[in-house]
C-alpha cells in the first residue's frame, strides 16, 4: 500500500493541464459561470473611467477651505447625477451637488457627504471639515488599461463576470469541460431504470448517479456507461469504448482481490501501465490507477505527460478503479479524482488539493491506526468556530448514513483516538 500523500503526487505528476490552443472555446459571457479561463484578460479601460463621487454630497475644491472663517460656499446651479456627461470648471468659491457615481467637475478634489452639510439658498454650510481627496474615486484607482484583470487559470465566478461585464468582454476563452466515463461493476447491480426487476441479493447501482454530481461538481461532463456483470468479456468491451470516448475513466468495484475483480487484469491485457495498486487510506484502500492509449483515438494528446511513453502521437487517457461500495468510491473521488480533474481543466495549482482546517469535535473519534482514515459527518459553525458532527456509523455501504456530509475528520497513520472536544484535522468536500 502506498501512502496517500504518495499517491496524490503520482496521479498530480500524471495529469498535464488542458492546451489552451487546442482545448479551449471562445464563450459568451452569459455561459461562463464556473468555467475555467484559458488566457488572461487584460482591462482595455481606467476602472473608473473618470474622477467620480463615492457618496451622495457635494463636490469641492479642498484649497479654498484653507482661509475661510465660515465653512461655507456657493452653490453652482447645475447638479450632477450619475451618468451625465459634464464638463463644467468649478470656480474658486463653489461646490456643486453631486450624486453617487457622478463625474467630478474639473477643478474638483473633494466630496464632503451630504448628511455633514446644511443647504440655505443657494448656498452649503459644512458641519465639519472634509479630508483633502474624501470620498473621490480617482480615475484608474482600482486597476489601469493594459493591466491585467484575471488570470487564465481563473475559476469564474459570479464577481469574475461582473468585471469581464464592465470590461466589455462579450465573450471570454475557457478550457473546455473534461469528459468523464463511468462504469459500474458486480453481478450484484441493477440500473435504477430496471429497478422493478430487483431480485433478492441485488441492489440499486447508486454509483453512477452519486459519481455523475462530484463529476458535474468539479466542473466536468460525466459519461455514464451503465452497470456491466461481472464478465470479462464484457467488460473488456465497454472499458474500450469508455477509453476511447473519454478524458478520464473510472470504474467502481472489481478493483480488489477476488476471484471476479478484472478491471487490473483487462487494464494489462490493453498496454495500461499501472501506477496504483492500493493506497493506505480508510475507506478506499483498492485503488487502480492506470494510463493507457486511447487506441483510434484522433485528438492530439493532451492529458498525460508520461516521460516512459514511445509512442507521443498517441492519445493518454487516465484511469481510475475505485471500490464499489458507494462511500469508498465518492472518498476515491473525493480525495484524489477531484484534484485530477481541476488540474487537467486548466484551473490555478489552488484547486489540485483537499482544503484542510482545525475544527472542534463533538465526539470521540477513533481509528486502527495502520491507514490514514477519513471519518465522515458535518461542519457547522458556532459563535464562528468551526465544529465537526461525525456519523455513528461509518460503514463504507451505508450511503444513507453519509446524508449531508459536508466534511471529514482525519485521522493519521498510528492515530488511534481523538477525544470530544479536541482538535482535529478536517478535510471540507462542500
Amino acid at each position: 500500500m502506498l501512502p496517500v500523500s504518495e499517491v496524490e503526487k503520482i496521479i498530480l505528476d500524471l495529469v498535464k493541464p488542458f492546451n489552451p490552443e487546442i482545448d479551449s472555446e471562445n464563450l459568451p459571457l452569459s455561459q461562463v459561470l464556473y468555467r475555467i479561463l484559458a488566457e488572461d484578460v487584460a482591462s482595455e479601460w481606467d476602472f473608473p473611467h473618470w474622477d467620480n463621487s463615492a457618496m451622495d454630497g457635494y463636490a469641492l475644491r479642498y484649497g479654498d477651505l484653507e482661509n475661510l472663517s465660515e465653512l461655507k460656499l456657493a452653490i453652482a446651479a447645475a447638479d450632477i447625477p450619475a451618468g451625465k456627461a459634464i464638463s463644467q470648471y468649478l470656480k474658486q468659491g463653489e461646490s456643486v451637488r453631486i450624486f453617487t457615481g457622478g463625474m467630478l467637475p474639473k477643478g474638483a478634489d473633494t466630496i464632503i457627504m451630504q448628511e455633514d452639510t446644511e443647504r440655505i439658498n443657494n448656498f452649503v454650510y459644512l458641519k465639519v471639515k472634509p479630508t483633502q481627496g474624501e470620498y473621490v474615486r480617482h480615475q484608474g484607482e482600482f486597476i489601469k488599461a493594459g493591466t491585467k484583470l484575471i488570470a487564465a487559470g481563473t475559476k469564474l465566478g459570479a464577481t469574475e463576470i461582473g468585471a469581464l461585464a464592465s470590461a466589455r468582454c462579450q465573450r471570454v476563452k475557457v478550457f473546455r469541460q473534461p469528459q468523464v466515463a463511468i462504469i459500474s461493476t458486480g453481478n450484484e447491480l441493477v440500473s435504477l431504470e430496471n429497478s422493478q426487476t430487483l431480485q433478492s441479493g441485488q441492489i440499486i447501482d447508486s454509483n453512477q448517479y452519486a459519481l455523475s454530481a462530484l463529476i458535474t461538481q468539479a466542473g466536468a461532463i460525466a459519461i455514464p456507461f451503465g452497470t456491466v456483470r461481472d464478465d470479462s468479456e464484457e467488460l473488456e468491451r465497454v472499458m474500450q469504448q469508455a477509453i476511447a470516448s473519454a478524458d478520464l475513466v473510472i470504474s467502481t468495484g472489481g478493483v480488489s482481490v477476488g476471484d471476479y475483480d478484472y478491471v487490473d487484469q483487462i487494464l494489462e491485457k490493453l498496454g495500461a501501465e499501472i501506477h496504483v495498486r492500493s493506497v493506505a487510506i480508510k475507506p478506499g484502500k483498492p485503488l487502480t490507477v492506470a494510463c493507457l492509449s486511447k487506441d483510434g483515438a484522433k485528438r492530439r494528446p493532451y492529458l498525460l505527460d508520461h516521460d516512459q511513453d514511445v509512442n507521443g502521437s498517441e492519445d493518454k487517457v487516465l484511469y481510475f478503479g475505485v471500490p464499489g461500495n458507494p462511500v469508498s468510491a465518492m472518498m476515491s473521488f473525493w480525495r484524489f479524482i477531484s484534484g485530477a480533474i481541476a488540474k487537467l481543466n486548466g484551473t490555478n495549482e489552488t484547486y489540485w488539493y483537499p482544503q484542510f482546517i482545525q475544527a472542534t469535535t463533538t465526539e470521540d473519534l477513533h481509528s486502527q491506526g495502520r491507514r490514514e482514515t477519513y471519518l465522515w459527518g458535518r461542519l457547522s459553525y458556532q459563535k464562528g468556530n468551526p465544529i465537526f458532527q461525525p456519523v455513528n456509523n461509518y460503514s463504507s455501504g451505508n450511503l444513507i448514513n453519509a446524508i449531508g456530509t459536508n466534511a471529514l475528520a482525519v485521522m493519521l497513520v498510528h492515530q488511534t483516538y481523538v477525544p470530544a472536544r479536541e482538535q482535529v484535522r478536517i478535510m471540507l468536500i462542500a
